[in-house]
């Protein structure tokens, strides 16, 4: 099948992924915000990969409003992973360098915040590689649109024109964002995937940014 375009996931695709104490930290800085010391489970449940059921499930616990504790908890994760990005400490995989190479416009789609990957994007010399990005604003309502909905999956092909596109992406949501979107799915299995189990099927299995231009060639 011929591709229009690719899209990528941020975070272990393009970037590697943010250090799990750094996010930890962070939350931990929005419950001093509110005055909290919080228990280590609600601490776990909110320092990355957060459902909305594990935000409603922590709000009342602390009675919390869940606009106003995301909105601390979001930005407090930001501002630490551009911390780690200033100092060096995030950096971009090795074979970022294949991006130069692809010949289909490119987009990027990611449930980081918006404001990091704008960041990342002008600090590694990227944003020249892609048409259109989207992270998420501090919102509930981006909250409840990130992947595995499909919403900036379509905002993204919708900004370049296209009906057709790869979606490379490191998680099982990705795959269930894509396929939700009508899309073939590429997952790329970096070291920290190895020994990761997905439930559902991607339509390409990568280890790498290089075999995708192969695969633009089917």
């Amino acid at each position: 099948m011929s591709y229009d375009a690719v899209l990528f996931d941020n975070d272990g695709v393009l970037v590697k992924p943010p250090n799990g104490t750094v996010l930890r930290e962070a939350a931990l800085s929005a419950f001093a915000e509110f005055d909290t010391e919080p228990e280590d489970d609600h601490l776990d449940a909110v320092s990355r990969s957060v459902t909305p059921d594990d935000l409603k499930r922590v709000c009342e616990a602390y009675d919390f409003d869940p606009a106003e504790f995301w909105e601390a908890r979001d930005t407090a994760a930001s501002d630490a992973q551009l911390r780690e990005l200033e100092a060096g400490r995030t950096t971009t995989y090795d074979d970022v360098d294949a991006l130069e190479s692809f010949t289909r416009p490119m987009g990027i789609v990611s449930s980081n915040q918006h404001a990091t990957i704008e960041f990342m994007l002008d600090h590694f010399d990227l944003s020249r590689h892609f048409e259109t990005y989207y992270g998420r604003p501090p919102t509930l309502d981006a909250f409840h649109r990130k992947k595995p909905e499909p919403y900036f999956l379509e905002q993204a092909l919708s900004d370049i024109g296209v009906d057709t596109a790869l979606f490379v992406g490191d998680s099982e949501s990705d795959v269930v964002a894509a396929h939700s979107a009508d899309l073939d799915s590429v997952f790329i299995r970096r070291p920290h995937r190895a020994e990761y189990e997905l439930s559902v099927d991607p339509t390409y299995e990568v280890r790498g940014l290089r075999e995708i231009r192969d695969l633009l060639r089917v």
